[in-house]
């Protein structure tokens, strides 16, 4: 009886000395987080970016507007002088005022997908940029993995882990060296 007492005993307390001995090799993990959001309006390369779509996008508009101008004045046209019109005059206004309601159609599209392309392939430029910043941020502050909040979800974060200032300044300074 004594026997499987110690026995028990004894693997009791190995048992429990297997589980604290893991709890104490478990290393603490150190996270941080940037907002790639915040980095992109902060910095000036992401300043520079977002205002060249803005120019592009203001060009676009400013096309589109023009085009839109033809239309109406093709249609006010065509409804006030329809009386007076021969009927190849009111042909020929019809097929133009359908043309231009097309081309205006193609280029509108067209130009959604050219500004798609553009915000994805400058937005990738920038990404790469920032990844060897953002890499080398955290071995110097020994981070084990930084989250992006623009993509994370997170809810909460504790401010003291937030290394986007440093990203942003670290950024505008590779971006000021290469210049």
């Amino acid at each position: 009886m004594i026997r499987k007492s110690t026995g028990k005993a004894l693997l009791l307390t190995l048992i429990i000395a297997a589980l604290v001995s893991t709890g104490y090799a478990q290393a603490i993990i150190k996270i941080g987080v940037v907002n790639s959001q915040e980095v992109l309006q902060a910095s000036k390369e992401g300043k520079k970016v977002v205002n060249q779509l803005q120019d592009k996008d203001k060009r676009n508009q400013a096309e589109l507007s023009r085009r839109d101008e033809e239309i109406r004045n093709l249609q006010t046209k065509l409804n006030t002088q329809r009386l007076t019109l021969t009927q190849e005059a009111i042909i020929n206004l019809t097929s133009d005022l359908e043309n231009k309601t097309t081309a205006r159609k193609r280029f509108a599209e067209d130009t959604y997908k050219d500004m798609q392309a553009m915000t994805q392939r400058m937005f990738q430029k920038i990404q790469g940029e920032l990844l060897p910043i953002i890499e080398k941020l955290g071995k110097e502050r020994g981070l084990d993995i930084i989250f992006d909040l623009g993509n994370s979800g997170a809810v909460y974060y504790s401010p003291t882990i937030d290394v986007t200032q440093e990203v942003i300044k670290r950024y505008d300074a590779s971006k000021t060296a290469s210049n």
